[in-house]
């Protein structure tokens, strides 16, 4: 049974979106109840996952018991286990949101839960072709996603994302493409054999060729500065619930991808092999962190503050990546995964406070501790560990992340982490100034009036107008705000966990 929990955790999403499309014509409160009891089985399906690997080593599924090259791989090692239960808990926890805050519907939450089958078959496919279908199902779903917030700006969003997503998934099928001439291969663990093996070896033109399309095409899907143009309008225009699941999983798993395609199929030989190509792995992301913490400090829109946040906290992952050292690449994994719970938990914050009061610059928040205290306190909590305030899981990343810089002599990469928190601070700074110390202007109840007023809950509409914030709405935020600072305190549980998976990439 064991052996077969990777594609149960595939298939499980992708019958139960069917299914809640089927029940949904005659049902039409049944997509919500689906989803939640799809995710949470997920959930534990995940769990045991991750133990099992821990515990036994690394799970191999052989899709159709056709045995590599042949066939297609699903691999759970121990990061692939750890993105997989990332990647269940936090569609349960961002469902425990929409269920109040929206958005609803029975086309809703089969995309939702499309979503999540595409995320995981990301998470855990050991086959570069079948990484760009699970790629193009995830990013389908995400653009309909988009697509649902109520405006015709939302629409424009969506398709924007689709047009530039749509580029990126194709930079990377290109390099595939050559892949597949150079080696005549798919399979991940072939690949890695056969690239040094074929004509030319780590030199061969196709082989530099597909690594700089592979590049160019996941920077797109992570959103790397100057690639990041779709994320802004993307993360404002969607429903907050929406943008709390991308933010915390879409760009997160894009970039677990993007490690996975680097150090399992080129490997560390072919960074080491080839002149320049770490540093200009480097320098990308060096270039997006500056920019990204930058054009957050100027924004005054909140959602907007936090997309090119995450822009930023994604080029110190991928800087990381090029660093190739034990210290840089652990720091960089923890990052990644702490800072899905980290930007999860500040949109799910954002949306409830969007819900009780309607504020969403940063003017708005001014006298915000006031009126919404605890969802003020739980934005501070996670804005705090975004900056990497110990003791959080910002913390521990950034932490790793500038040692590995030192222990390899880069010093101007570890300058790059020190100004982009301190750029980081400077908008966090002035959001909790303006929460706690900054007096409330004009009438702050009338836009709470104009929310209750407009109640907007299609099946849950009286319940909306009474009461627009539920118990699990601003549940899922505390909880993130809680999780952030308990795992602020397992800088040693990860270096275990994850320690060994590092050291047997850069060691073979």
């Amino acid at each position: 049974m064991i052996e077969q929990l990777p594609v149960l955790l595939i298939v499980t999403p992708i019958l139960a979106a069917t299914l809640s499309l089927l029940l949904g014509v005659r049902y039409g409160r049944a997509g919500w109840s689906i989803a939640a009891l799809t995710t949470t089985a997920l959930f534990g399906l995940a769990v045991w996952l991750a133990t099992s690997v821990f515990s036994g080593g690394t799970i191999v599924y052989e899709v159709g018991n056709f045995p590599r090259p042949i066939g297609i791989e699903l691999v759970a090692d121990r990061l692939s286990a750890l993105v997989v239960v990332l990647v269940a808990g936090v569609s349960a926890g961002v469902l425990a949101y929409t269920r109040r805050g929206g958005p609803r519907g029975t086309s809703f939450y089969s995309a939702y839960l499309l979503l999540v089958g595409g995320l995981l078959g990301l998470s855990l496919t050991g086959d570069v072709f079948n990484m760009f279908v699970f790629l193009e199902i995830t990013g389908l779903t995400t653009y309909a996603l988009i697509a649902k917030g109520e405006s015709g700006e939302s629409a424009v969003a969506a398709l924007k994302y689709l047009i530039i997503g749509t580029v990126g998934a194709s930079l990377y099928l290109i390099g595939v493409g050559f892949l597949f001439l150079a080696t005549g291969t798919l399979n991940m663990v072939d690949l890695a054999a056969s690239i040094p093996a074929a004509e030319g070896g780590y030199a061969n033109p196709l082989v530099l060729a597909a690594f700089a399309f592979v590049f160019v095409g996941f920077a797109i899907k992570i959103a790397l500065f100057p690639l990041h143009t779709w994320q802004p309008d993307a993360y404002q225009r969607a429903p907050d619930g929406v943008t709390a699941l991308i933010s915390a999983l879409v760009s997160t798993v894009s970039a677990y991808a993007l490690f996975r395609v680097i150090y399992s199929v080129f490997t560390i030989e072919f960074l080491v092999a080839t002149p320049h190509v770490t540093e200009v792995i480097v320098a990308f992301g060096s270039v997006s962190v500056l920019a990204g913490t930058a054009l957050a400090v100027i924004q005054t829109e909140i959602k907007r503050t936090l997309a090119y946040s995450s822009v930023s906290q994604f080029g110190l992952v991928v800087l990381a990546y090029g660093l190739a050292n034990e210290t840089a690449l652990l720091g960089g994994l923890v990052h990644l995964l702490g800072h899905a719970i980290m930007k999860g938990g500040l949109f799910l914050a954002f949306g409830v406070v969007a819900a009780k009061t309607g504020a969403r610059t940063v003017d708005e928040y001014a006298g915000l501790a006031r009126r919404a205290p605890f969802a003020a306190g739980t934005f501070a909590v996670l804005g705090l560990a975004l900056v990497g305030v110990p003791p959080s899981i910002g913390f521990v990343g950034k932490w790793y992340i500038a040692v590995g810089a030192v222990e390899a002599g880069i010093w101007p990469v570890a300058v790059v982490v020190f100004l982009s928190t301190m750029l980081t601070l400077a908008y966090v700074a002035r959001l909790i100034e303006k929460m706690y110390f900054t007096p409330p202007t004009g009438d702050v109840h009338a836009a709470e009036r104009a929310v209750a007023a407009d109640g907007g809950a299609e099946n849950d509409a009286e319940a909306t107008t009474r009461n627009p914030v539920s118990a699990g709405m601003l549940g899922a935020a505390v909880f993130a705000a809680l999780l952030v600072v308990a795992l602020g305190f397992s800088g040693s549980v990860f270096d275990s966990l994850l320690g060994p998976f590092v050291k047997v990439v850069l060691n073979g």
